[in-house]
């Protein structure tokens, strides 16, 4: 057990969590409001979740954003998601900075406007040194992009000279992936009720425990992520071998 104010044995503590943050519009729609609202329900619930990692002691912590579809949305909905990530990039960085998150952005971001890629480009260089928790953004992103952007990186070492066909195994594609560099994720929640993972760190998450709620994102909260920690706690993570295996293993 540690001593943080979110106690969690430390054999059940995930090292690394993805959030699908879904549920915002159904909010709204609840409420008889506009989606917009649901949207900035959603964002104060991304920093009720930020703050009860920091709390478990979690490494890292990947939340999806925005898709690489959901540019598809109507214009009134994408503008007011762009405005509520621009003033959350002005408003919330210092504070991250503070309290030693570092924070990232996956994705591809020619499609964002020269003004959210700026305070991206700040927000990465000002919090880069930070170790307490790896916040990652996952803008216009997706799985299926990740491993295209990674199978071009490698044809070109191919083409380039430095790499043969032979040498490109397992290892070697994972590591041009995003979030190369950290622990795959072990956790991945999913809100809001849909149970799929709608094109999201489709490499990464290949031997995650998926956990999914009917909880809508805007009342997603410390509770709710204890209870997602909890149903980890119980599973039994075998990674092919069996029970008996494992046992075998843990036994002094």
């Amino acid at each position: 057990m540690n001593d943080s104010p979110f106690p969690i044995p430390d054999a059940a503590r995930p090292r690394h969590i993805a959030i699908i943050m879904d549920g915002n519009g159904r909010w709204a729609k609840a409420r008889h409001r506009p989606r917009s609202l649901g949207h900035r329900a959603g964002a104060r619930a991304a920093n009720l979740c930020i703050d009860a990692c920091l709390d478990a002691g979690i490494p890292a912590l990947t939340l999806f954003a925005f898709s690489r579809e959901n540019w598809q949305r109507p214009d009134e909905e994408v503008g007011a998601l762009m405005q509520l990530f621009l003033r959350a990039l002005d408003r919330e960085v210092d504070e991250l900075n503070r309290r030693g998150v570092r924070l990232r952005f996956i994705g591809e971001r020619d499609a964002f406007s020269p003004d959210i890629r700026e305070r991206m480009a700040r927000g990465e260089a000002l919090t880069l040194r930070n170790t307490r928790l790896h916040l990652t953004i996952a803008a216009d992103y997706s799985g299926r992009w990740d491993l295209v952007q990674a199978a071009r990186t490698l044809a070109r070492q191919v083409a380039g000279g430095s790499l043969s066909p032979e040498a490109i195994d397992e290892a070697r594609l994972g590591a041009a992936l995003a979030l190369s560099d950290l622990p795959e994720p072990d956790l991945f929640i999913r809100s809001g009720g849909d149970m799929r993972i709608s094109n999201f760190l489709l490499w990464q998450v290949a031997y995650c425990e998926l956990y999914f709620t009917d909880t809508l994102w805007p009342d997603f909260d410390a509770t709710e992520l204890r209870r997602a920690l909890d149903a980890f706690a119980q599973r039994e993570r075998r990674f092919g071998r069996t029970s008996e295996q494992l046992a075998m293993e843990a036994s002094p």
